[in-house]
């Protein structure tokens, strides 16, 4: 199954697919990838898949019934369990997933084994395990108080140390890649890992202890700011730049969009934290700068988004039994919707009304769930058949699971903007907080509910690719996927559309 990677961009058009093919004549890039490391980073990222977003169901529940779960253990309240969901999602669904997926893409892209790639096992354990005693800490209150920041320095170490160790291990297996150039997905990938683990050098070593006041609200502005653009986003291009092409069995639609998004998202990201602290004393100069660089954040959106869009051109034909599309498109919709809310509510006549209202709640749950751990779902659907040689195990099932996410995803979405909404209009019309309250309890079912919809879907998916495994035929020491991937060369420009 000598086919060759998705990986170099050769600008030369077709000669370039054919230097690529004789790069990678005669290897069989399945037998690059370690299955074990893979299928390990993997099967913990569906526990915290299954575990993390369910807590988010139990703390919303608490909007309409204040005392469910009791009020004698500080562990069971709100302030303790809100960081638990937060951090699980970012660090434990969507990072856990993401880095055993890209132990499979890597070699794939690069030709090459994945270096040092006995140690792939113990670094996903070291993860879960510090990330599992991170959140114990959280929940008897050993709390930095950071958002996206709070889990403590135990936890933080080895996190920090896992983040280094995978940077350095895919650099090093970049830099022995057979194809000279690097395919978009390397490219964030680089960025990704790159960019976070200094952030996590600010974020956990210095931001807690050597900043106060208000300079600390304005670097956790930042910090919080970098989880999200410089860790959750490239992440996400990441697998979405692979596995859509991949699935969709089509090239990448232009590789001219991809410099523009990869290079304004670079260039803009860094400075939009502070627009969570508008009118605050921080200098204006800075909050103005956050503005006009979250409005400058619509073009990397819209390029990669016309990007992802016209990779499925002549192939919608096919969306419907194409599961991992199906996933990765519809990410890519709510990524639209979400950093739309994103960009305009960073104008500070639009921030009026929205601050410290369900509307930024609403754009939270869009981006970071609907879009980067809904990609990572893509990823995870089209890569775990292949890693026990067998299809998925019920199509129906997946479908299901499809659907109750997108379901619950939108609704929350919709009520939780419209919601807040209603409540920023009411407090600047001069009602009392309290009495606002009485009107936001339906939205706050119906975002329950929706909740309920999205666990009950990724139970579903779990189960699914649980059974997928077990009654898989083949060993570990045979896993195999089920079918080769297309070989269509490059993926952007063996038949890349001009722009």
């Amino acid at each position: 199954m000598a086919e060759p990677s998705h990986g170099g961009i050769a600008s030369g058009g077709a000669a370039g697919a054919g230097a690529l093919r004789g790069r990678f004549a005669g290897i069989d890039l399945d037998d690059l990838v370690d299955w074990r490391v893979v299928r390990t980073w993997l099967y913990l990222g569906m526990v915290w898949l299954m575990l993390t977003p369910s807590i988010g169901v139990m703390i919303s529940s608490m909007f309409n019934y204040p005392d469910y779960l009791g009020t004698a253990h500080l562990g069971l309240t709100f302030g303790r369990l809100r960081p638990v969901h937060v951090n699980g999602v970012i660090f434990g669904a969507f990072s856990t997933l993401f880095i055993g997926l890209c132990y499979y893409l890597l070699p794939r892209l690069c030709g090459v084994r994945v270096v040092w790639g006995q140690w792939g096992v113990l670094l996903a354990w070291v993860w879960s395990i510090a990330l599992l005693a991170g959140l114990i800490g959280l929940v008897i209150g050993d709390n930095h108080g950071l958002e996206a920041g709070e889990l403590p320095l135990f936890a933080e170490i080895p996190l920090f140390l896992v983040v280094a160790i995978a940077t350095a291990q895919f650099l090093v297996t970049i830099g022995q890649r057979l194809e000279p150039a690097l395919y978009v997905a390397l490219w964030y990938l680089i960025a990704a890992f790159v960019w976070t683990t200094m952030n996590l050098v600010l974020g956990s070593f210095i931001l807690p202890y050597t900043i106060s006041g208000i300079n600390s609200a304005a670097f956790h502005g930042l910090y919080i700011h970098y989880i999200v653009g410089l860790w959750l986003t490239p992440a996400g291009y990441v697998l979405i730049y692979y596995f859509l092409p991949v699935s969709a069995k089509n090239p990448l639609f232009a590789h001219k969009l991809s410099l523009v998004g990869f290079w304004s998202l670079a260039l803009f990201y860094p400075f939009v934290g502070i627009h969570h602290y508008l009118y605050s004393p921080i200098a204006d100069w800075a909050e103005t700068l956050a503005i006009i660089t979250s409005m400058l954040l619509i073009i990397p959106v819209w390029t990669v988004l016309v990007n992802f869009f016209g990779t499925m051109t002549g192939k919608w034909h096919e969306f419907g039994k194409n599961l991992p599309a199906k996933f990765l498109i519809m990410g890519s919709l709510m990524y639209l919707i979400g950093c739309f809310q994103g960009s305009t509510e960073a104008l500070r006549a639009i921030q009026r009304p929205t601050h410290f209202t369900d509307f930024v709640i609403s754009h939270s749950h869009l981006t970071v769930f609907g879009t980067f751990v809904v990609w990572a779902i893509g990823g995870l659907v089209y890569v775990w058949p292949r890693a026990f040689q067998r299809e998925l195990w019920s199509f129906r099932l997946g479908n299901w699971s499809f659907w109750l996410i997108t379901v619950g995803i939108s609704v929350m979405g919709l009520v939780l903007t419209a919601g807040g909404l209603q409540q920023g209009f009411q407090w600047m019309s001069g009602v009392e907080w309290l009495d606002s309250l009485v009107w936001m309890k339906p939205y706050w079912l119906l975002r329950t509910i929706a909740g309920i919809s999205m666990d009950i879907g990724m139970s579903l998916l779990v189960v699914n690719l649980m059974l997928t495994a077990l009654t898989s035929p083949a060993s570990a020491a045979q896993a195999r996927p089920p079918r080769p991937e297309p070989n269509i060369g490059p993926i952007p420009v063996a038949a890349e559309r001009s722009v």
